[in-house]
């Protein structure tokens, strides 16, 4: 038997026991650490938020903090109804939602399907760029440019600090995202699908939208909803062009306050440690940690429910 392996291996070589790979322990340590500190990460905010959200529940009544319509914890009386900074995250996202979708979808194609080589390495390289801007320079950009032209184009009567502007400036802001993980999607599509679509006679057009688009499409969906929550937890933007006033309204050309900002503001004031508008921000920050995971929990569901497996 040991003759016959013998025989069988390649000249020169000897068969035997490998040598340890130190090398490749030490990244499967490394590994795992990083993987363990991300859980003890999310475990450590979870425990932050639960204790303070406790007990601000203890205090004010959980119906009157779901469907209150004035959210005002420092007022007199206090008011702790949070569906004002329901709506207004809502209504903020969703103008982001209307300009970085489309934007970034047609980005992805063109990249995807379109540009030669060349022109991908440049382009995408740059737009991703705006993705490394800091969010408050981004917010001056949305208060000291976009909104003057708001102001100065349109018939609207456009607050100096409105969500209108926030939202248009958190699109663009998140237009990276959208096209840089819908392009990666649909660049995973095999060439077989695309090569088969020419040979039927399909344009590049109809190639794109009708071949390689849906079969990358749980891709893109997860990309979108990834935006979405990114969308959901912006701050700085918000905080610098959509105000500090925590009204119940619909209207993105007023003022508006999000989860998000409600908490850098408050937690930038003098608030005394232990009291009930202290634990407020916990409570708020709760409502912003649970929709954000539900909504990295639906795009999860997504991927795994319509991913396209290719061999």
């Amino acid at each position: 038997m040991e003759r016959s392996s013998r025989a069988a291996a390649a000249p020169g070589m000897r068969l035997g026991r490998s040598r340890p790979r130190y090398g490749e322990s030490v990244v499967k340590a490394v590994l795992l650490l990083a993987a363990l500190v991300s859980i003890a990460t999310t475990v450590g905010i979870i425990a932050s938020l639960l204790s303070p959200t406790i007990e601000f529940f203890a205090e004010v009544d959980i119906v009157e903090f779901v469907t209150g319509t004035s959210w005002g914890p420092g007022f007199k009386p206090p008011a702790f109804g949070v569906l004002p900074l329901v709506v207004s995250t809502v209504v903020i996202t969703l103008i982001a939602v209307l300009v970085a979708v489309p934007l970034g979808l047609l980005a992805a194609i063109y990249l995807s399907e379109y540009a030669s080589k060349r022109v991908r390495k440049v382009i995408k390289p740059t737009l991703e760029v705006l993705a490394g801007i800091p969010t408050v320079v981004l917010g001056f950009f949305a208060l000291t440019v976009v909104t003057p032209f708001l102001r100065e184009w349109t018939p609207f009567d456009v607050s100096f600090k409105n969500g209108l502007s926030a939202g248009i400036v958190v699109g663009i802001m998140i237009i990276p995202l959208v096209a840089s993980l819908a392009e990666d999607a649909m660049s995973a599509v095999p060439n077989g699908l695309r090569e088969g679509a020419f040979a039927l006679g399909s344009s590049r057009m109809v190639t794109s939208l009708r071949v390689v688009f849906p079969a990358a499409l749980s891709g893109i969906i997860a990309g979108v909803i990834l935006a979405v929550s990114r969308a959901f937890g912006e701050t700085m933007i918000v905080v610098v062009a959509a105000g500090s006033n925590p009204s119940l309204t619909v209207n993105p050309l007023q003022e508006m306050v999000t989860f998000a900002s409600y908490i850098a503001q408050a937690a930038s004031g003098d608030i005394p440690v232990g009291s009930t508008v202290y634990k407020a921000v916990f409570a708020v920050g709760s409502l912003l940690f649970v929709t954000t995971f539900v909504l990295n929990y639906i795009s999860a569901r997504i991927v795994r429910r319509f991913r396209e497996v290719y061999e």
